[in-house]
């Protein structure tokens, strides 16, 4: 054994019915090695398959088995979150319940994690399935991107996949957000955080939620960019700069006309030029003041993130 301390595994399930006996096989067989003292909290995100029924199955088997079920789908961030807040481990592991997050790597999050690490992730070296080295060029340039821009040091190529120590998990659960960005949240903590390099394989079973998609593309640009970053205010400023010079540039063009050629100067319309380039950007410079309050506008609501409609093997209660 790696370790006498708890550990708490927190896999996220949503249309993963075939996924699910598979992945608690694997986990067991890899806590065998780590530690006697470990829980399973699924989080059923409202599954529309039969992924309920088979977790109940496996928790009145297993009372190390939790599972917790979502009224509805609230999304894995939120998923996320509601198993943080139920966890009790010394440390909590964060997964995807599709396989692609593979179990066998707990040992190394622990092994670094008792090297004094409160925070150890996964980083995607690369994938066992390629989508494609457009949108894989895409996806990584935008990380890049977006670590540069991002008020928060934020690793590249990396999901939720992760370790967290239990003072880090505490203080994640005592963020009052509602719209949760887990890995952004973890970085903004703190703490000594170290990756730990795989190879990410297929799904296990089914198509879960398509993340190939462009709009799921750029659900995903929104989440990271205003969550984590004021950049698109400076963006507006360097907008009004940029439209200043080019007003500027179209006058004394306009004016050259006028002089050197005045016919020619019928049939050029700066005004017309002008109105389409400062409408552009005071449309673009509007969607992003709106964005961030609709944000704030969620927060302010002060809604759960998630509600909860059923709890099987509370562990919280019996600690109590």
């Amino acid at each position: 054994m790696l370790t006498k301390k708890k550990i708490s595994i927190v896999p996220v399930s949503y249309k993963d019915e075939g996924n699910i006996e598979e992945l608690y096989k694997r986990v067991v067989k890899v806590m065998q090695e780590v530690t006697s003292d470990y829980e399973i909290i699924y989080v059923n995100d409202a599954s529309p398959d039969k992924s309920q029924e088979i977790l109940e199955s496996l928790a009145g088997k297993d009372k190390r088995v939790t599972v917790i079920t979502h009224s509805r789908n609230f999304g894995n961030q939120s998923a996320f979150s509601t198993g943080m807040e139920q966890a009790l481990g010394d440390a909590v592991v964060i997964m995807d319940g599709d396989l692609q997050d593979p179990p066998e790597l707990i040992v190394d999050f622990v092994k670094k994690w008792q090297e004094g690490y409160d925070v150890v992730y996964g980083h995607r070296s690369k994938r066992e399935k390629s989508m494609g080295k457009f949108w894989e060029l895409v996806q990584h340039n935008f990380h890049v991107f977006f670590s540069r821009i991002s008020y928060v040091k934020m690793p590249v190529d990396v999901g939720e996949f992760s370790l967290m120590d239990r003072k880090v998990v505490d203080i994640i659960n005592s963020l009052p957000e509602k719209d949760r960005f887990v890995r952004g949240l973890r970085a903004w903590a703190g703490f000594r955080q170290i990756g730990v390099s795989y190879v990410r394989p297929e799904r296990f079973w089914g198509t879960g939620v398509a993340t190939s998609g462009v709009s799921r593309k750029l659900y995903w640009v929104r989440k990271e960019v205003f969550t984590f970053s004021y950049a698109p205010f400076d963006w507006i400023f360097y907008s009004a700069i940029v439209g200043i010079f080019v007003t500027l540039i179209t006058v004394l063009l306009y004016l050259g006309v006028a002089i050197f050629a005045p016919t020619g100067a019928r049939l050029f319309s700066p005004v017309a030029i002008l109105v389409l380039f400062v409408g552009s950007v005071q449309l673009v410079c509007v969607s992003i003041v709106a964005e961030y309050l609709r944000r704030i506008l969620e927060e302010v609501k002060n809604r759960p993130y998630a509600v909860v409609q059923k709890i099987i093997n509370d562990h919280r209660i019996s600690k109590k």
